[in-house]
């Protein structure tokens, strides 16, 4: 679960107390964490990541001590970092993954799907919602809202990683290999992406097509399988 160390509309002390806060958290100081947190919301309670950084520590506090309290504040502070910031992505995906570990499958469903309504020329907003399609196993939805992200912006590295990943898992790997391709065209600086590049080039070198069946003198005429009526 990541945190957010600053953004440019926090005071300078909001900042110093976020940025202290995500040091603990990563140190596993949790309580130390929240309470960094919890003051950097108070010197600027606007600060959208303030409240997102309480809710991811909340919810992670909540995982380990298995206390319904924490998780229900995690909850509510996702949903007001929402409130500062209703385009926040983080957030977004803290409260739909905390949403569908409580069961609340179609709730986190539904809040995703409202960002999308409220941001239809987003590209962000589609990729959030093909992700959570992903994790529960849709990946044929899953790719219609990545296309449809791409559709939105088709200068996104993070959809043509996403839709490389599931055409990959589909065994789609020529498409998956362009894909990863097009996704380091944009950025480069993907290690993950570029070793699945040389995984899948190295996989399709293996590859060694089928010969086609030749028809014997005076023998049956082979059957051959019907060619695809489509390319993807």
């Amino acid at each position: 679960m990541g945190l957010v160390a600053a953004s440019g509309c926090n005071t300078f002390t909001s900042q110093g107390r976020n940025s202290q806060g995500v040091a603990l958290f990563d140190r596993g100081q949790y309580q130390e964490a929240l309470r960094e947190f919890q003051e950097a919301s108070y010197a600027d309670p606007n600060n959208p990541d303030a409240y997102y950084n309480l809710g991811a520590t909340h919810h992670q506090l909540g995982k380990l001590r298995n206390q319904p309290e924490d998780l229900a504040q995690a909850e509510t502070c996702y949903r007001q970092c929402l409130d500062r910031n209703p385009n926040h992505r983080d957030c977004h995906r803290g409260l739909a993954v905390l949403l569908a570990e409580q069961g609340r499958t179609e709730e986190a469903f539904r809040s995703v799907q409202s960002w999308v309504d409220q941001q239809p020329t987003s590209a962000e907003p589609k990729i959030e919602l093909a992700r959570l399609h992903e994790e529960f196993g849709n990946r044929a939805a899953a790719k219609e809202r990545l296309i449809e992200a791409l559709t939105a912006d088709p200068q996104n590295a993070r959809e043509w990683t996403a839709l490389g990943r599931i055409r990959e898992q589909s065994g789609e790997y020529a498409q998956a290999l362009a894909n990863y391709q097009r996704s380091l065209e944009i950025n480069s600086s993907q290690p993950e992406v570029a070793a699945r590049v040389l995984a899948l080039q190295s996989t399709l070198a293996r590859q060694v097509p089928t010969p086609v069946p030749t028809a014997v003198p005076g023998g049956p005429t082979p059957t051959l399988a019907s060619p695809p009526t489509s390319l993807r």
